[in-house]
């Protein structure tokens, strides 16, 4: 399996600029890659990144804007290329479900790729695998707008000295039951990732953020330009650290950054004043792994 970690594509609002592509990232969780708002030129990133297109399995658009999707041809047609074998799962709210069929048919090419579409209708749990949950809730903005979020099932931990202790090993281990499996493991919590793309302050933002142990967030602007910020329907750099403060987050990603602002330590620096967890300032081609779970205790 591959290690759980979020590549970063692409960190730009509205349009890329020298050192910032269209926005893009890719989730790889297990044995699925799940990648988010391909804006134009995600394709180049991704071999840039080292990501086959045969990586993706699911494919999520947040809102319509150009700076979400305009990578969806190429990516869908650098699928059929390679002939990826499995099905691809898009998810994107119905309301642009005509964007969607044009973009994936935006030019001829011979298409062999199994792309399966699934409209968001509303908020709810939009898939269940053996990767998790996946969830969708409504966002605040100027088109329709949703943002995801990947809960895993909670488990259990193994105590090996515990084990021993009872001579219990291999293949005996996946049989246990209570009580003699609360014996010799603890509980283990699942996984969480939410991504929150361009909206203001909302109930859908929280609710994503709950619990995540990494959050991919936008933060537009600075505070200094909050009134700009409400008005076109995005996050200040201080709005995001804020939700991540109040809804346990562990890591904070910061991303889709307006053009207007060039020094990224300024955004590292408001988000830490409000939130005492890890802040990374998203760059292109960045890699951020999810943080290691936390120490089961007995």
């Amino acid at each position: 399996m591959s290690p759980r970690e979020l590549v970063v594509l692409g960190t730009s609002s509205q349009v890329p600029t020298r050192t910032r592509n269209h926005n893009g990232y890719l989730l790889r969780w297990d044995a699925e890659g799940f990648l988010f708002d391909p804006g134009e030129g995600t394709q180049r990133q991704m071999l840039r990144a080292g990501v086959p297109a045969g990586d993706v399995t699911r494919l999520f658009i947040t809102h319509f804007h150009g700076d979400h999707c305009l990578g969806v041809p190429g990516v869908v047609q650098r699928m059929s290329l390679d002939r990826v074998p499995h099905p691809v799962h898009a998810h994107f709210p119905a309301e642009g479900a005509e964007f969607f069929e044009r973009l994936r048919h935006a030019s001829s090419f011979h298409d062999v790729v199994d792309v399966r579409p699934h409209p968001v209708t509303g908020p709810g749990v939009l898939a269940e695998g053996p990767f998790g949950r996946l969830e969708a809730r409504r966002l605040d903005h100027s088109l329709p707008a949703y943002g995801y979020r990947l809960v895993e099932p909670d488990g259990r931990t193994m105590l090996p000295e515990r084990l021993a202790a009872r001579g219990i090993r291999g293949r005996e281990i996946r049989h246990l039951r209570p009580p003699v499996l609360d014996e010799v493991s603890v509980p283990r919590r699942g996984q969480r990732f939410a991504f929150v793309m361009d909206t203001r302050l909302c109930d859908g933002v929280f609710e994503l953020a709950d619990g995540a142990d990494l959050l991919v967030i936008e933060s537009t602007y600075l505070h200094v330009d909050e009134a700009l910020a409400v008005e076109h329907g995005h996050l200040t750099a201080r709005q995001a650290a804020r939700v991540a403060a109040e809804c346990g987050v562990r890591t904070l990603v910061l991303t889709h950054f307006s053009q207007r602002y060039t020094d990224p330590a300024l955004f590292h620096a408001e988000a830490a004043e409000v939130f005492g967890g890890d802040v990374v300032v998203a760059a292109d081609l960045d890699r951020v792994p999810l943080p290691k779970r936390r120490a089961a205790h007995a």
